[in-house]
C-alpha cells in the first residue's frame, strides 16, 4: 500500500496521474482548487485537499491537513500560464504583474514552502519519491518567449537539484520530468504517467535526477 500526494490533481496532467498512478489498496491525497476525480474503481481510496497553491500560507494549511501522515510519493504537478501562451500571439509588454506574480507563486513558491512542510511526512517511509513536474520551457536553449513561466520552470529544476542533495541523507529521490506539448498531437498523458509509475517502483537505492520528456513535433525537441 503506498501512500501519494498528488498537489494540481483536477485537470489535465494531473487527473490523468490521479487515475493511473494508484493500485489497489493505495492512499490519495489530491490538492487542487476544483474537486478532482473521486472514485474507488481502481480499489485506491482519495481525499480531496482543496488547498489554493496561489495563496501565502498554503504549505502550512496543507500540513495541517495531513498532520503526521506518512507520504512514500509527492507528485508537485501544478502548473499555470501567461493567458496568451505557446502562440503567435504571446507578447510579454501585455502580461501584469499580478499575472506574473501568481506564476511564480503557483509553480515555484508553493513548490518549495510545501515541500520544506511535508519533509516529516515522507522521512517516515522506507523508499520515497518526489516528483516534480517541470517543462522544456525551464531547460537550457529552449527557445520558448514565455518568461514568467520558462523562469518558474527553470526555477523547479534549481528546486529538484538542491532538495536531492539536502534529503540524500534520508534517501529521498527526487525527480523533475521536463515534458514538452502535451497531447493535441504532443505527448500523451499515458506516457507521462507510464513514466512516473516507473519512478515509484524504484528501489531507494537509485535516483532518476531529471528525464527530458519533448514531443516528436516539438521544434525544439
Amino acid at each position: 500500500m503506498t501512500n501519494i500526494l498528488i498537489l494540481g490533481a483536477s485537470r489535465g496532467l494531473g487527473a490523468a496521474l490521479n487515475l493511473g498512478v494508484a493500485q489497489a489498496g493505495d492512499t490519495l491525497w489530491l490538492v487542487s482548487r476544483a474537486q478532482p476525480e473521486l472514485g474507488n474503481n481502481d480499489g485506491a481510496q482519495r481525499h480531496w485537499v482543496p488547498v489554493d497553491l496561489s495563496r501565502i500560507g498554503a504549505g502550512e494549511q496543507l500540513k495541517n491537513v495531513l498532520g503526521d501522515t506518512h507520504l512514500d510519493v509527492v507528485i508537485y504537478n501544478a502548473g499555470i500560464w501567461e493567458h496568451n501562451a505557446f502562440g503567435r500571439h504571446y507578447d510579454v509588454q501585455e502580461v501584469s504583474d499580478g499575472e506574473t506574480h501568481r506564476i511564480i507563486t503557483v509553480n515555484l513558491t508553493s513548490a518549495i514552502t510545501c515541500l520544506q512542510r511535508l519533509l516529516p511526512n515522507l522521512r517516515q517511509s522506507q523508499s520515497a519519491k518526489v516528483i516534480l513536474i517541470g517543462s522544456i520551457n525551464g531547460l537550457e536553449n529552449a527557445r520558448m518567449p514565455e518568461v514568467a513561466y520558462s523562469a518558474s520552470k527553470f526555477g523547479l529544476r534549481g528546486v529538484a537539484h538542491a532538495l536531492r542533495e539536502h534529503w540524500r541523507q534520508h534517501r529521498i529521490a527526487v525527480t523533475c520530468i521536463n515534458p514538452g506539448s502535451i497531447e493535441g498531437g504532443g505527448i500523451l498523458y499515458d506516457d507521462l504517467v507510464e513514466i512516473t509509475r516507473c519512478l515509484m517502483r524504484l528501489s531507494n537505492q537509485t535516483c532518476v535526477k531529471e528525464i527530458d520528456v519533448p514531443a516528436m513535433n516539438d521544434s525544439n525537441a
